[in-house]
């Protein structure tokens, strides 16, 4: 007797989140498709801020499947998510040093 495979599907067409690179969207970070959410980011408020994945889906209106793949791609993407890390504190001490400040008050 041959195997069959049931596959259920719900009305909607399911489908697998895909990290994606674009040069003119979030200046080619790693995201969601279809989303402005960076993976870094996602994991920024997972593991330095300490929220729960399911949370963090509420709080971006995603799917807790897109919050676990964006986590996935991180970490199988050490390198890459190094280098987003020195670039992003890169621009952090350059804006602290260059961006203007309120003048004093006048005493």
């Amino acid at each position: 007797m041959a195997q069959r495979t049931l596959m259920y599907r719900p009305n909607s067409v399911l489908r697998m989140a895909t990290i994606v690179q674009s040069d003119d969207v979030l200046d080619g970070e790693p995201r969601l498709e279809g989303k402005r959410v960076s993976v870094f980011d996602i994991h920024e408020l997972i593991i330095d801020s300490k929220n729960s994945p399911a949370d963090v889906a509420d709080q971006l209106d995603r799917s807790l499947g897109e919050v676990y793949t964006a986590l996935a791609y991180y970490h199988e993407h050490p390198d890459e998510m190094r280098q987003l890390r020195r670039e992003r504190e890169e621009l952090q001490a350059t804006l602290a040093t260059t961006a203007l400040q309120p003048p004093e008050p006048a005493q």
